[in-house]
């Protein structure tokens, strides 16, 4: 009914990094791919830049920290800011606390955020087309 050509978080990206339950990580996280945490990360969670990577915090997930990435799907628990370039999901069972940046969001009922909401607008593309010459105007005209 609706052509939404809108890009969306690919549910099927290859998860290369699995962190489990039980698991925690202190410290910074850099990753590319695809990254599943099911366990806690206390540190900066960070895509590689010009990367597709997606993050994945499952309801048992839970970051303390900021988040950059250019895509995430959130279920979990996340204490520190999250800025996410293109698509940003929050599910039922997501608790954030602190601001949000994004370009496109999603969240569904029962997901909560404590902080700012703040959309990233797409910067101003310059239309290119053929030069025009500006008009000439007559010397004695004011």
């Amino acid at each position: 009914m609706f052509n939404n050509k809108e890009k969306k978080v690919s549910r099927s990206a290859v998860m290369n990094t699995l962190i489990g339950a039980g698991t925690t990580i202190r410290g910074d996280v850099t990753f590319s791919g695809g990254l599943h945490l099911d366990g806690r990360i206390e540190g900066i969670v960070r895509a590689e830049a010009g990367s597709q990577a997606v993050l994945t915090v499952s309801d048992k997930g839970c970051i303390v920290g900021e988040i950059h990435v250019t895509q995430a799907v959130i279920n979990g628990t996340i204490k520190g800011d999250i800025h996410a370039t293109e698509h940003l999901e929050l599910a039922g069972q997501a608790r954030i606390e602190g601001n949000v940046s994004y370009k496109v969001l999603e969240m569904a009922a029962g997901s909560q955020i404590t902080g700012k909401i703040m959309h990233q607008a797409e910067p101003q593309r310059q239309l290119t087309g053929p030069e025009i010459e500006p008009a000439h105007v007559p010397a004695h005209a004011t």
